[in-house]
């Protein structure tokens, strides 16, 4: 890695947050703008720094900083030049002349070991001396910590955090037990805490890393979408990484539960180990869900048949019977869930759901987990709906993004409160959801169970259909109008195994034949840029036209595909700001999507030509960047709700370019057109439960490209990864128990 060394002359930027800064660093002939993260620093200082070369599309060469040292300077001269830069707090170019003329060579010294000595020098008094050993002993301390943490790897920024936690204590604290960082430190994982420790010759055996180890290994499971993990492997994957005994496995496991780190349980006459929040998560679902199935409600007063016939006759349609089976189902429940695919009528139900309950002037909530599905429920209701984290008052209970306002002591004020796109819901938000319903108050569920699970963990929806605790209907008779779009009929055709229907005349569902990947990419690339665009002129290349592809990597991976239509549809351009992270330009133009969950992203909004600022941006959010701060290199993004976000260094780990994305991203998103990459791949992947979900993710087209085997291979595949979740057992269980105990009663 290369390194440079030199003075730095002057400070361009500072972000005092989290120690960013540019300067202007003077080596050898030549000055050297230098970027990143360095604590502390000060003019005059004279720098060893390792990093990388890098192409600012504006200001040209840069110098990217990934380590640094100080080099304190031994000459008479360049220790008065470096005193008198304003380095340390209480020396200026005077005090600087008067130190150095008295001590000589031997100042660096003095500072380091006999501060006091400093009052031989005139006009420096108690106050003075006091105030240059806390900065110097501060910037000392920071600088010792520094290139302490980055021997082993931690990147500066991380450097910084464990600082602000630790403070002059950070060394110590890394010392005694390395794998504390895994659980104070966002960022620090078990394998860099793991490589700290080896390097500190910490035992393999010890407390500290089996315990980490173990931690690390069930959440690594649990973020694969589980809410458990089964002992047995646990044990198994816990053995390989650790290279330890079963038996200290075994007591470490027991360590953690003691500690109140983990919980294991029998599920089903299975070991089973939970991670405390999603244990907690599961009870409490269990415990909301039963309390409201079985709650007193108020009834309306009101004949539902007679107004679901009135509606027919406003709307002109005919509902089958399980449609009238939902609606009655509303009114008379506590707590329902409507199931079923596209077409089946679930949004004009909805309506028919608010007008009934409006007319007996019932207040009625409505929201969905994502921007893009609350806007869609919007447009078809005619009536407000909103994100889940919008209404529950995301960031409103303090400073604290991570709360919602709305919960058990403060909850939401309606008599009935209707959820969409819940397949998309995962135990952590129906948990803050629950909290915050009222028993008495009705909530009514829908969504298309056969749809990819949640990113997030459980299987919340499926679980709560599968424990027999909640009236479910599900629907099954596609409406007369959605039967002329083959994008449905074929959903249903892929959802039952069967061939979907491709390539007639007229209609909205194609398939280009291509074998080869390089043929399928070239197909898409013109599909998007030409054809595409000239079948409807109405059609943006970039907002109504997505890629969806099974997989991250390889030729028709997303991530290959991103970087192609990026040059054909946002080229590079002098004209255009751009900035390279981690190997991914982000141009002015691009289309972009935020990849995880942000509770405490700051975000602001022209409303009604007044400025609206709030936290939080969600996983599956796109939108374009509009922006590059030239100064700190941030990335301004717009996404589709008018947010704007300034993405600052580390956080554009969480954005990615989204021309190309993952089916299991566009859940609860839809497209005037999809485009669909058709290959052969792992069979745990390439099923029909993926294919059926991306391709009901269109509006008003599908194009599949690639091979008519891949088609035929997925729609037959009903394999996928089996979800480890128990709230649809622990529901069951209390019903069952309650049901053998009125029986025994009878008895």
């Amino acid at each position: 890695m290369p390194e440079i060394q030199g003075i730095i002359e002057d400070i361009v930027f500072h972000n005092e947050e989290n120690g960013y800064i540019i300067a202007h660093l003077h080596a050898v002939k030549q000055q050297i703008t230098v970027v990143g993260i360095v604590p502390y620093i000060s003019e005059g200082q004279n720098l060893k720094l390792t990093g990388e070369w890098v192409n600012h599309p504006q200001f040209g060469k840069q110098f990217r900083i990934v380590s640094c040292e100080e080099i304190i300077p031994s000459s008479i001269a360049g220790i008065e030049k470096y005193l008198a830069s304003g380095v340390i707090q209480g020396i200026g170019p005077v005090t600087a002349k008067k130190i150095v003329k008295h001590f000589g060579e031997n100042t660096m010294n003095i500072l380091d070991n006999e501060i006091q000595r400093l009052r031989e020098i005139d006009g420096v008094g108690e106050k003075k001396i006091k105030l240059i050993l806390e900065s110097y002993s501060k910037q000392r301390e920071v600088k010792n910590i520094m290139i302490f943490l980055q021997t082993y790897g931690v990147t500066p920024n991380q450097c910084v955090k464990i600082y602000k936690k630790y403070g002059g204590d950070s060394i110590k604290v890394v010392q005694d037990n390395p794998y504390v960082l895994t659980e104070t430190i966002a960022g620090v994982g078990f394998k860099i805490a793991d490589k700290i420790a080896r390097s500190l010759g910490i035992d393999k055996e010890s407390p500290f890393r089996i315990q980490s180890g173990i931690n690390y290994v069930v959440n690594e499971f649990c973020a694969m979408g589980n809410t458990y993990m089964p002992l047995v492997r646990l044990h198994k994957e816990a053995e390989n990484i650790l290279g330890v005994s079963e038996e200290e496995i075994e007591k470490n496991i027991f360590d953690n539960v003691v500690q109140g780190r983990l919980k294991v349980e029998n599920i089903d006459e299975e070991k089973c180990v939970f991670t405390m929040p999603f244990y907690y998560c599961e009870l409490s679902i269990t415990k909301k869900v039963i309390n409201l199935s079985i709650a007193k409600y108020e009834k309306l007063d009101l004949d539902i048949e007679e107004e679901i016939e009135k509606f027919e006759s406003e709307k002109n349609i005919k509902f089958a019977m399980s449609q009238k089976a939902a609606i009655c189902g509303a009114a008379a429940n506590s707590m329902e869930v409507i199931t079923g695919g596209p077409g089946t009528g679930k949004t004009t139900i909805i309506n028919c759901i608010i007008d009934v309950f409006e007319k007996a002037g019932m207040k009625v909530f409505m929201a969905a987990p994502t921007g893009r599905a609350a806007k869609r429920m919007t447009e078809a209701t005619g009536r407000e709906a909103k994100t889940i984290h919008r209404l529950l008052e995301l960031g409103m209970s303090g400073d604290d993004g991570s709360q919602f306002f709305r919960g058990e002591e403060t909850p939401l004020d309606c008599d009935v409160l209707i959820i969409d796109e819940a397949s998309m819901i995962d135990i952590m938000l129906m948990n803050s959801l629950l909290k915050a319903i009222s028993i008495g108050t009705r909530l009514i569920i829908v969504g298309d169970v056969d749809q990819l699970p949640s990113v997030g963990p459980g299987n919340v929806l499926r679980d709560i259909i599968d424990s027999n605790c909640v009236k479910v209907v599900k629907l099954k008779e596609i409406f007369r109008q959605a039967r002329e779009s083959m994008i449905i009929v074929n959903a249903h055709k892929i959802n039952n195994g069967e061939m979907p229907i491709l390539n007639k005349k007229d209609k909205d569902f194609y398939f280009i034949e291509n074998d080869e990947p390089d043929k399928i990419l070239d197909s898409i690339i013109t599909l998007i840029n030409t054809r595409l665009p000239k079948f409807n002129k109405e059609w943006d290349k970039m907002k109504h036209i997505q890629i969806l592809s099974p997989m991250r990597k390889g030729i028709l991976g997303i991530e290959n595909l991103n970087e192609k239509l990026q040059a054909i549809l946002n080229p590079k351009s002098k004209y255009k700001k751009e900035k390279e992270y981690r190997n991914t330009i982000f141009r002015v133009g691009d289309k972009v999507m935020q990849v995880k969950n942000n509770y405490s992203m700051k975000w602001n909004k022209l409303s009604a030509n007044h400025e609206k600022d709030g936290v939080g941006i969600f996983n599956g959010d796109v939108g374009y960047v509009c922006d590059i701060d030239e100064d700190n290199e941030n990335v301004i993004v717009v996404f589709d709700d008018d947010k704007r976000v300034e993405y600052e260094g580390v956080f554009l780990d969480e954005l990615t370019l989204a021309y190309a994305i993952t089916i299991h991203k566009s859940q609860g998103s839809e497209f005037e057109v999809v485009i669909m990459p058709m290959f052969m791949g792992p069979p745990l992947l390439m099923n029909r439960n993926l294919l059926y979900t991306g391709i009901t993710r269109a509006k008003n087209m599908v194009v599949l490209v690639g091979k008519i085997k891949a088609i035929n291979f997925m729609k037959d595949n009903n394999r996928s990864f089996e979800r480890y979740s128990a709230l649809g057992w622990r529901i069951r269980e209390i019903v069952d128990a309650d049901l053998s105990h009125d029986e025994n009663q009878h008895n």
